[in-house]
C-alpha cells in the first residue's frame, strides 16, 4: 500500500471517529440542551480552537471581510443543516441519519450545473435516481408521510449540499483559516440569537460541559481530517473510506442504544453509497479527459 493511501486511511479513520463521537455527544446532551444551545456552545469551542491555532501558526491575519456576504449565506445553510442533524439523531436510529446524510453529494451533483456552471450529465441524473431509490428504502415512507426525524435528516442533507457548493466557491479566493473563522463566529452569533430569543439560555453543567467540548473538537477535527485526506489522495480512494462511517455508527447505535440493524437501511445505504461512488469515478474520468485535451 502506497504512502498516500496509508495516509488517507489514517486521516479518514480520524474523520470517522470524529463524526461518530459528535453524534454520540449530541445525543447525550439532548436531554438538557436544545439544538440552538448546542450549536452555540459547539461554535464557541470551535472559535476558541480556530483563533488559538491560527494565532500560533501566524495565519490569523488571513481573515479578510471582503466576502462576508457569501460567508453569511454559507453559514446560514450550514447552521440550519447542523440544527436539523442534531434534531434527527435524537429522533431516529443513528444509522438511518447517516444513510440519509450520504445523499448530500447527490444534491451537490444536481445543483452544481445551475450554481457552478457545470454540465448536467447523464451519469448525474442516474446517480440522482439511484439516490432517490436508496432514500425510499431507508425511510420507507407510508401514506402518512415520513417521520419528523427522517424529514430533518433529509433537510440536513440538502443544507449540507448547499454548504459544500458555497464552500467550493469560497475556496477559490479564501483560505481554510478564513472559512473556519467565519464559520465558528457567525454560527456562534446565530446560535446565541436563536437560543436566547425566548429569554432563556441553558448554561453548561459539569455533566454537559465535557460533551459540549467533545462536540466542538470533533466537529472541527472531522472536517479537517476529511479535507486533509482529499488533499493527499484521490477522491476515488477517500470516498470509500468515508462510507465506513455507516457500519461504524450502526455498531455504535447497537452497542450504546440497542438500535436494531434494519436490513432496508443497509440496502438503501448501499445503493446511496454506490451512486456516490459512481459519480466520483465519472468526475475523475471527466477531469482526466479534460487534462488530456489541454
Amino acid at each position: 500500500m502506497s504512502d498516500p493511501i496509508r495516509g488517507a486511511a489514517l486521516w479518514m479513520t480520524g474523520a470517522i471517529v470524529s463524526f461518530s463521537a459528535m453524534a454520540v455527544a449530541g445525543r447525550e446532551v439532548s436531554f438538557a440542551l436544545d439544538t440552538f444551545e448546542l450549536m452555540t456552545y459547539r461554535s464557541l469551542v470551535g472559535l476558541a480552537i480556530v483563533v488559538t491555532v491560527s494565532a500560533l501558526s501566524g495565519t490569523i491575519r488571513q481573515i479578510p471581510t471582503r466576502r462576508i456576504g457569501l460567508h453569511g449565506l454559507r453559514n446560514v445553510a450550514h447552521f440550519t443543516g447542523q440544527n436539523l442533524w442534531f434534531y434527527a439523531i435524537t429522533m431516529i436510529p443513528l444509522a438511518q441519519v447517516f444513510a440519509i446524510e450520504f445523499t448530500s453529494p447527490i444534491w451537490v451533483a444536481l445543483a452544481a450545473p445551475f450554481l457552478l456552471g457545470e454540465r448536467l450529465t447523464r451519469t448525474r441524473l442516474v446517480v440522482a435516481a439511484l439516490g432517490f431509490v436508496g432514500v425510499l428504502l431507508v425511510a420507507r415512507p407510508t401514506l402518512d408521510g415520513v417521520s419528523s426525524g427522517q424529514a430533518a435528516a433529509a433537510g440536513a442533507a440538502i443544507c449540507f449540499a448547499g454548504t459544500a457548493i458555497l464552500t467550493k466557491v469560497l475556496t477559490r479566493t479564501e483560505t481554510i483559516t478564513c472559512i473556519l473563522f467565519w464559520l465558528t463566529i457567525l454560527q456562534a452569533l446565530m446560535g446565541l440569537v436563536c437560543a436566547g430569543i425566548d429569554g432563556d439560555i441553558t448554561l453548561p453543567t459539569s455533566e454537559t460541559l465535557p460533551w459540549l467540548v467533545l462536540i466542538g473538537c470533533a466537529g472541527l477535527a472531522a472536517h479537517f481530517c476529511l479535507t486533509t485526506a482529499l488533499g493527499i489522495a484521490p477522491a476515488t480512494i477517500v470516498i470509500p473510506f468515508d462510507f465506513l462511517r455507516l457500519p461504524v455508527i450502526a455498531a455504535v447505535g447497537m452497542a450504546l442504544y440497542g438500535e436494531p440493524l434494519d436490513p432496508y437501511v443497509v440496502l438503501g445505504a448501499a445503493i446511496i453509497c454506490g451512486a456516490n461512488y459512481m459519480n466520483v469515478i465519472a468526475e475523475q474520468r471527466r477531469r482526466r479527459t479534460a487534462s488530456v485535451a489541454h
